[in-house]
């Protein structure tokens, strides 16, 4: 199971979100270029970078990803506000993978075409409030349910998916397991939202996922980047 640092930037600086809601934010650092070498040093098998301000449509921090990209030698995968095509290949040329959410469901069809021509750099995002996923910042459910998306993003030639708990992101509650499992059967999963101590990372590889992101427990010393790769 790969480790991976989440680097949430919001306002140029480094941020945790409680639950995805902007007006409940603490702020970890102002250089998201020194955290992240700070990452890669610890032994981080990634860095997941969200671009708050483009998920909010409030603005972009896409200079501070190409400074980020320069200055790591391990991937990286862009998340937050990619909405066109024109914008995913954009980020696809300067980081190893991007994260798609709200494009990806409201014209499907663009996955196929980028996940055919970028054969696994394409991540689906599976934003999920009891068991629906949510869309355009969590804030709008598309109605779908989370295996339903699997399977369609899957057909096609998507092999991975990024799965966020909503409801425990940011809250340090623990991982929700039972939808990580689930989900862990017929995909190759990201196990995103909750983790608060190095018995949910024994929980989240129990559940098969490939990768796990690591946030504010990490931001907040709960756990350490090396403490959990000897686990996973």
């Amino acid at each position: 199971m790969k480790v991976i640092a989440a680097i949430d930037i919001m306002g140029g600086s480094v941020v945790r979100l409680v639950k995805g809601d902007p007006a409940n934010k603490v702020v970890y650092s102002s250089d998201p270029v020194h955290t992240s070498k700070k990452w890669e040093t610890a032994g981080a098998d990634m860095l997941h970078i969200v671009d708050l301000d483009a998920a909010f449509s409030s603005g972009s921090n896409a200079e501070l990803v190409v400074k980020i990209t320069a200055a790591v030698k391990i991937p990286v995968q862009v998340a937050g506000g990619i909405r066109t095509p024109e914008k995913a290949e954009e980020m696809m040329s300067k980081a190893s993978r991007v994260v798609l959410g709200t494009m990806a469901y409201s014209t499907p069809e663009v996955v196929r075409k980028l996940a055919k021509k970028n054969p696994g750099r394409v991540v689906i995002s599976i934003d999920q409030v009891n068991g629906k996923v949510m869309v355009k910042g969590w804030k709008e459910s598309t109605g779908m349910k989370v295996a339903d998306a699997i399977s369609q993003f899957a057909s096609m030639g998507v092999d991975e998916f990024l799965l966020t708990s909503i409801e425990r992101d940011g809250t340090l509650q623990g991982p929700d397991v039972s939808t990580l499992a689930e989900a862990a059967k017929s995909a190759r999963i990201i196990a995103s939202g909750g983790i608060a101590s190095l018995q949910d990372i024994v929980k989240v590889r129990s559940t098969g996922c490939s990768s796990v992101i690591l946030g504010k427990a990490m931001y907040d010393g709960k756990v350490s980047i090396e403490r959990v790769k000897a686990l996973a």
